[in-house]
Formats: structure tokens, sequence, C-alpha cells
């Protein structure tokens, strides 16, 4: 199978086809997806696995998490880098009573590790309290926006992701880099700059366009385990 770029519409048809007609739970497509991040940030710096982390040193990875699914995938790569024992620490943005479905589980399993959860979305000094959370953290992970969001982003993403751009870390993004269009590759006024986009499935037919490039990074198409005759129905329809 050539090279395939999705759009949005037809990204989300391939997680339907495949949880509808093939019977792939989400919860499935999520793990896969999680685990796939994180085997790509571990060849990118096979030095994380195994680190250590000395109380009152810092925690070498930071996810920073939305609401939606994407942030689902955040929690699924904080477990399986706490099995490589790697450290990581949660950022979420958003109240964990607004998770739903597989989100929603994949932040019950993850409340029963020891990998910590910092919730700032409550916070009136969001970029006091991120500094002070990711003080010397070497990698950031980008759970914040999916391939569905649209527009410039809202607060309190507006300020993470300008934050983020401005942190020495290195960058993740998770799908997609939170505040670029994956249809139409246009960034909005704060996109996130990502050293590293692992996307899953395909890549996104935004990111074949020129504005999209310097947002990207490295891009890399991550398997989530659906069959590739799902990926050319969707693509063909």
């Amino acid at each position: 199978m050539g090279e395939i770029f999705l759009t949005r519409e037809q990204s989300r048809a391939v997680d339907q086809i495949a949880m509808n007609r093939y019977g792939i739970p989400g919860i499935v497509l999520m793990e896969n997806a999680g685990r796939g991040v994180v085997e790509v940030l571990l060849e990118m710096d096979p030095k994380l696995a195994g680190h250590s982390t000395d109380k009152g040193t810092a925690t070498p990875v930071t996810i920073v998490c939305g609401k939606g699914n994407n942030a689902g995938d955040g929690f699924v790569i904080a477990r399986h880098l706490q099995i490589h024992r790697v450290p990581s620490q949660v950022i979420l943005l958003a109240s964990p009573c607004l998770f739903q479905g597989d989100a929603q589980l994949n932040y019950q399993i993850l409340c029963h590790t020891e990998v910590p959860i910092v919730d700032l979305s409550g916070t009136t000094e969001l970029l006091s309290d991120l500094n002070k959370v990711a003080a010397g953290t070497t990698w950031l992970i980008d759970a914040m926006l999916g391939t569905g969001a649209q527009g410039n982003p809202r607060e309190p993403f507006c300020t993470a992701i300008s934050w983020c751009n401005n942190h020495p870390a290195r960058c993740l993004a998770v799908d997609v880099p939170s505040g670029l269009d994956c249809n139409s590759g246009e960034p909005a006024a704060e996109s996130l700059q990502a050293d590293i986009t692992c996307t899953f499935v395909a890549a996104k037919s935004g990111f074949a366009k020129p504005t999209a490039a310097r947002f990207l990074g490295d891009l890399r198409v991550v398997s989530i385990g659906i069959p590739p005759q799902i990926i050319i129905a969707a693509h063909s329809a």
C-alpha cells in the first residue's frame, strides 16, 4: 500500500469501521496508539529507558493532557513509560469529570499506578504552575488537542501551547500538533511546534502542505492495529 493521506473525516471513518464492522474495541486502538508512541520515543531517546529519578530531581517526561481521546492516548503513554521504567508525570488541563469513554477508563487505570497526576484545570496561575511542575523535564508530550480540533485553541490550551513552545524540552505531538488543522495544514495563532509527531494509521491530508512542515518536526506514522483494507476503504469513500 502506497502512502495514503487521510482527512479528519476519513480518520474518524477508519475508527468507526474498525470498531463497528470488525469488532475491534476502541480501548484496544487507544492502547496500541499509546504503546506505539512510547516505542517511537524510546527509539529517539533510548537513554530514557531504565532512567531513575532521585528525590528532588526533575521528571524526564511530562505529558500535557486535554479532555478527549488525545488525552486518553496520553494516559496510556504514561502507563507504558512506567512499564519501561521511564519516570513521567501527567498534567491535566481539563477536570477529570469531563473525561468520557475510553479516555475516562484509561484515566481510571492510570490512577491506580504510581504515575504523578497534577490537575491544573482550576488554576488561575497556569504559566507559573506549569513552570513549577515541569522544571527540568527533557520531553513534553502534547496530548492536548486531536484531529477533531479546528480554529484557534481556547484557554487553557492557548497558554499551554505557547508555554510548550518556549520550554527547552523536546516535544512530541500525539497524532497532530495542537493548533494545527489536520485537513488544511494551516496553523492557528498558537500552534505547537513539535520535534516529533506520532500520527496514527496514516498521515493526515494537511501534513503535505508547506505550512505544516515546521510544526510537525519528524513525522512518524504509528500503526494501531487496523487492517489495511479498512484504511483503503475509508480513503476511497
